[in-house]
């Protein structure tokens, strides 16, 4: 199956608005691109195809890293809004204080600091789309003047005695689960009634089978050619293996920055790419938690990034012949080491805890020596 989910939709050519292929290949020309091939993500982006041709409100649910806003671009570049202009607020990265001014503008004098009238995001995306990032963290000040603007098509700006009318198509985003943050109280159940018109849900990395790879790929060959490679030597298979064995907490952003750092830190063209680092904060000298902040570190370490993966523990009942299953866990440890040592085997050997000879032989024995002699350094 192609990775481009592009050539994946060609077969549902009649899903795309009546905009014209000129602007369907306009928009497929950005960066912004969706790769993969697994059913969960083709049928997600094929719901946000469905949906773009519609005026109406449209929720993104999905875990960070999952390409929420490459759904928003998406939904707004394919529909008939498509040449107006798309607006986006991250509704978290502004004080509470300050949402209602940013959404809705302000009149000058309207309160401390406001020395002049200003337009909000809703003015700005008239005719267009509105983009609301991190739609649960709104305030519930900010959530009723919201729900009037999507029911009336009005907004009135802090300060102003008149509404004006705005023609906003808004698409919204959240990690959150908003039905439940409604049950509690905790978000206008009538506000998400109004926005709740079609909700596409992503499905994480972890999920999507088959994905991992061909992401990896695409990631590994652009970066590849950003740093002036002449060719691409691909990665190892057992860096494959911990690819696809990892989490992937922070989804495709994630596993881009992993692949890009892995890429150019490993330098060499010549050899299939040997060692990949998850935690870019792993270090001997990382700095140690200070003593009074110990005491939450398994609760937020429990929210936060898992560690890379180890080498799996095989079946013990499984396990018929003692001998390879030594052998292959073996094997996993070396290829693992001299990876993360760029196959300098003197080095391999000091952090193994080996005479250089025993690692010699240890490479021989599970036959890890093709091309890579002349690093013995």
């Amino acid at each position: 199956m192609l990775g481009f989910w592009s050539l994946q939709l060609a077969r549902h050519w009649s899903l795309l608005p009546s905009i014209g292929e000129f602007r369907y290949r306009l928009a497929m020309k950005r960066e912004s691109q969706f790769i993969g091939q697994s059913g969960a993500f083709l049928d997600a982006v094929e719901r946000a195809s469905r949906a773009a041709s519609t005026n109406r409100p449209v929720l993104v649910i999905g875990e960070r890293g999952t390409g929420k806003e490459l759904i928003a671009e998406r939904l707004h570049r394919l529909s008939t809004r498509w040449d107006e202009p798309l607006v986006t607020m991250n509704c978290a990265a502004l004080p509470e204080t300050l949402i209602e001014a940013e959404l809705f503008g302000h009149e000058a004098g309207s309160f401390t600091g406001a020395t002049k009238a200003r337009t909000g995001r809703f003015e700005e995306a008239d005719r267009g789309t509105l983009f609301l990032d991190e739609l649960g963290t709104l305030s519930m000040g900010a959530q009723e003047r919201l729900l009037r603007a999507v029911e009336y098509g009005e907004v009135t700006r802090i300060g102003a005695s008149r509404p004006i009318r705005v023609d906003v198509r808004i698409v919204a985003a959240t990690n959150d689960d908003l039905p439940a943050l409604a049950a509690s109280g905790e978000f206008r159940a009538d506000l998400l009634d109004r926005l709740s018109f079609e909700v596409i849900t992503l499905p994480p990395l972890r999920v999507r089978e088959g994905d991992i790879g061909v992401l990896a790929e695409h990631f590994g060959r652009r970066m590849a050619a950003e740093i002036d490679w002449d060719r691409w030597p691909g990665f190892a298979p057992h860096v494959m293996s911990a690819l696809e064995d990892y989490a992937w907490p922070g989804n495709v952003r994630e596993l881009r920055n992993v692949i890009e750092r892995a890429v150019y830190r490993w330098g060499d063209q010549e050899s299939p790419i040997a060692h990949v680092q998850f935690d870019p904060f792993e270090s001997p000298w990382r700095p140690r938690q200070p003593e009074h902040r110990r005491a939450s570190a398994p609760a937020a370490a429990s929210a936060g990034r898992p560690a890379a993966p180890a080498p799996a523990m095989p079946d013990l009942d499984a396990v018929e012949d003692l001998r390879a299953a030594v052998d292959m866990h073996e094997r996993a440890i070396l290829e693992h080491a001299l990876g993360k040592h760029r196959w300098n085997q003197r080095q391999t050997a000091r952090a193994l805890g080996l005479t250089y000879d025993q690692l010699r032989h240890a490479i021989r024995k599970h036959g890890l020596m093709e091309g890579q002699d002349g690093n013995a350094g």
